[in-house]
């Protein structure tokens, strides 16, 4: 979704507002950039009669080159200084050597791609962050037509008219803001949740699918450079984990987890999708 353009400076000092970045950060796309029109581009009539000086924008955060640029660290205190002598090493029994090394191999990502649970799970936040993007879209263009709105009205204001609409304006942005936001933190801790239950589960399946062939060591697949077929067992911990874990406990949408109580009900995932 491109960024809506802003033709007006009140909107655009309206959309600049400090300490709110989360969702913007977070779904790049989803929010307006915080931007300050150039000096042109600035209502001569509003400057003229109200002269309420636009914020600055803030500056960037440091880059890693920046951080570069600034050269090395301040020295450590001197190396040679007095230093207390070093512990004696005491004697260490000897163990008994490990077993020999029984390897099995796990691709985590297929067995996630087979997992009807995680394919639930996908499909159901995926649409909530569907209608996350379509109702910020809606409140981006509302934004516009009051700033365009506030433009047209500004000839006809007094000074202190026109700072009372600004801050009604600033307001009604900060609010809406705040609750996109918590709209979007919704959404991606009930997927934390109903991950964290695949998670759990699939960590219990992949020791007890590898003490049933014998394996003492796992590897994920991606380090492993050659391997022969009998070495992988993501095939039996994706069939296992379907047949214990068919579904997971979505919270429900627009309910904020962290006020759900303990035995909140869990409901299938297919429940929580119709209900949705």
């Amino acid at each position: 979704m491109k960024p809506i353009p802003l033709n007006t400076a009140i909107l655009a000092a309206l959309l600049a507002l400090p300490g709110t970045p989360a969702l913007a950060q977070a779904n790049p796309g989803w929010f307006v950039p915080t931007q300050q029109p150039p000096a042109a581009a600035r209502s001569s009539t509003y400057s003229r009669r109200t002269r309420v000086p636009a914020p600055a924008p803030l500056p960037p955060p440091p880059t890693a080159d920046d951080t570069a640029d600034a050269g090395p660290p301040p020295p450590q205190v001197a190396a040679n200084l007095p230093q207390p002598p070093a512990p004696p090493l005491p004697e260490i029994p000897k163990a008994k050597p490990p077993p020999a090394a029984v390897i099995g191999v796990l691709s985590v990502p297929d067995v996630e791609r087979q997992s009807s649970a995680a394919q639930a799970v996908a499909r159901v936040i995926g649409e909530r962050k569907e209608r996350l993007r379509a109702e910020v879209e809606r409140v981006q263009a509302n934004w516009r037509q009051l700033g365009q709105q506030f433009q047209s009205e500004l000839p006809h204001m007094s000074q202190a008219q026109a700072q009372a609409r600004e801050r009604v304006l600033r307001d009604r942005v900060n609010t809406e803001r705040r609750q996109l936001q918590d709209k979007e933190r919704i959404i991606q801790e009930a997927a934390q949740v109903s991950a964290g239950q695949i998670e759990r589960t699939l960590i219990n399946i992949i020791r007890q699918v590898a003490e049933a062939h014998g394996m003492n060591l796992v590897l994920h697949r991606s380090q492993v450079a050659l391997n022969v077929q009998e070495f992988d067992i993501t095939d039996d911990v994706a069939k296992q984990l379907n047949r214990v874990l068919p579904t997971v406990m979505i919270p429900p949408a627009d309910v904020d987890p962290a006020t759900l109580p303990k035995d909140w009900g869990q409901v299938p995932v297919s429940q929580a999708a119709a209900t949705k």
